[in-house]
């Protein structure tokens, strides 16, 4: 567990007990979340307000966010003691398609739903939740420095360029000696949201290049490699002299990967980091369904493949008792929980934002 978590939760803790301590004689009981059920969720402050929770919640989805979403279903249960959360890694794709089933109580995901996810349209909301860098992560030896613009980047991972030392990435590269190693293209082999936005990405910087279009799943050649999950695809990239792949930022730090700085909307090479993030966050325009895409965007600091994660939830819950526990938990990974993100590895929501992701919570019925 990193230190800096282990930290705030002593601290938390200690913040818990004095709250009790304090709330002890007092019959208000105006800021307990659950009651009937239909009460809005609970404040900003203090493991009290979630106290009177209690019961199961079950969720599958991304693995983008999963190192930061198991962070705070850990700390969740020091403010939460009564309730037991379940997040499963599964991807996007089956996360979505495990939500329309009702299989789970809510999912999370990268990118948005589509009629083939099996979820109906109207019987859910987006909740926006933090947001990371994907990295293009590499191991090329010899090589600890690599700069790429949006459109070598395509032909790298559309198999147009095949060895490392092309004259595509010479020209990103200048001064840097590059080998004659073959190109070994990594990708996601399930149904993904980051694949999504690294694709869409492409789209959108490299237009008129990038020819697979984007999605979950794309087409890839047949001479690339496929991993499941963002584990499985760094796996891949650490395993093999020459291979490249999309890994989000807290997967390649924690496989100890090299990744390469990216050309911006600006025309300036950045490398993937929180700072680069949040300046991506700050030019992305936000649906009115909270929807939002930060790739691309403009900005001379801002990393172009900042990528957005969710998590989906319905409209109502039949049981009044369950959707007090989904308002609850998402509420505290909103506030308290987006202290975490950055020692996992990921950009906590601007605050105009996050305001609008609790309103978003609030209008949760059951």
């Amino acid at each position: 567990m990193n230190r800096n978590v282990l930290s705030r939760r002593v601290l938390a803790g200690v913040a818990l007990v004095a709250l009790a301590l304090t709330g002890c004689g007092s019959n208000d009981n105006s800021s307990q979340p659950g009651g009937d059920g239909n009460s809005s969720q609970p404040g900003s402050g203090g493991g009290s307000a979630y106290a009177d929770l209690s019961g199961e919640l079950t969720a599958s989805g991304a693995s983008f966010p999963d190192a930061y979403y198991q962070e705070v279903v850990e700390a969740f249960k020091s403010a939460a003691p009564d309730v037991t959360v379940t997040y499963n890694a599964t991807g996007s794709g089956t996360g979505k398609k495990q939500f329309g089933a009702g299989l789970v109580d809510f999912a999370g995901t990268d990118s948005l739903v589509k009629e083939t996810d099996g979820v109906a349209a109207g019987s859910f909301r987006y909740v926006p939740t933090v947001a990371a860098p994907i990295t293009v992560s590499y191991h090329l030896e010899g090589v600890d420095k690599l700069q790429l613009s949006p459109e070598t980047l395509a032909k790298i991972f559309q198999t147009d360029i095949t060895t490392w030392d092309d004259a595509a990435i010479k020209a990103d590269n200048p001064g840097v000696e590059l080998p004659d190693t073959p190109i070994t293209v990594a990708h996601r082999s399930d149904g993904s949201g980051t694949t999504s936005n690294f694709t869409k990405y492409l789209e959108a910087a490299a237009a008129g290049t990038w020819k697979l279009g984007s999605g979950d799943t794309v087409a890839w050649p047949a001479n690339t490699q496929g991993g499941e999950k963002n584990t499985g695809v760094a796996q891949i990239v650490k395993q093999t002299n020459g291979a490249v792949g999309y890994v989000d930022l807290s997967d390649a730090k924690a496989t100890g990967l090299t990744f390469a700085a990216i050309k911006n909307k600006d025309g300036q090479f950045v490398e993937p980091s929180l700072e680069g993030t949040t300046a991506g966050l700050e030019g992305a325009e936000v649906a009115d369904d909270l929807s939002y895409n930060p790739l691309n965007a403009a900005g001379a600091t801002a990393y172009p493949i900042t990528a957005p994660t969710f998590v989906i939830v319905r409209t109502a819950y039949d049981d009044a008792n369950k959707a007090a526990l989904v308002r609850g938990f998402l509420n505290y990974l909103l506030t308290e929980g987006q202290e975490l993100a950055e020692d996992a590895d990921f950009a906590p929501l601007p605050a105009s934002l996050r305001d609008k992701a609790l309103a978003q919570i609030e209008k949760i019925q059951g």
